[in-house]
């Protein structure tokens, strides 16, 4: 099955933050492709990728980048499908550097940005416009926020068993 979603990233020492993106899209049975090219090192190559990614069947693009974070920005420039980018940490800056980086996007160039380190909620924002036109993907966000729901009822009902005897001096 060809891809709809790319995954793509500055460099392989960003794969522990994106590879939980790739692992949600496994789980969700969405194909995805992962792919590293630097906005600094490759330009050629991102301005490339993004011009044909649409024709190729992407739908969304993930752009994880740290420090000056160049690489979800120029591919939004070079494509009209939705970017969301995922600012990494790996400075001095502990990721605020690229935090800031992606979301300072010049009007008419918007890059949806997720927390640092956020791979994770990049992919829930994928599935979630996904989800828009394909019912069965719908069906799948449906269920996971039902999976969260439950969750958090179920920490709730563990959390009531938790009994202290408080003692005084």
């Amino acid at each position: 099955m060809n891809p709809i979603v790319s995954i793509i990233m500055g460099s392989t020492s960003d794969m522990p933050i994106m590879e939980k993106a790739a692992k949600f899209f496994d789980e969700m049975e969405i194909p995805f492709e992962l792919v590293a090219l630097s906005a600094h090192r490759t330009p050629a190559a991102v301005e490339e990728f993004a011009h044909t990614a649409k024709e190729r069947g992407i739908k969304v693009i993930i752009a994880g980048a740290g420090m000056a974070a160049a690489l979800p920005g120029v591919i939004a420039a070079s494509t009209t499908l939705p970017v969301i980018g995922v600012p990494i940490k790996g400075s001095v800056l502990d990721g605020v550097d690229a935090l800031y980086s992606i979301l300072q996007m010049p009007p008419g160039i918007p890059v949806a940005t997720v927390a640092i380190n956020g791979a994770l909620n990049a992919a829930i924002l994928a599935l979630q416009m996904l989800a828009l036109s394909d019912p069965q993907l719908a069906a799948k966000n449906e269920a996971y926020k039902a999976n969260l729901k439950q969750k958090i009822e179920k920490a709730n009902a563990d959390l009531k068993e938790i009994h202290y005897t408080f003692k005084t001096n």
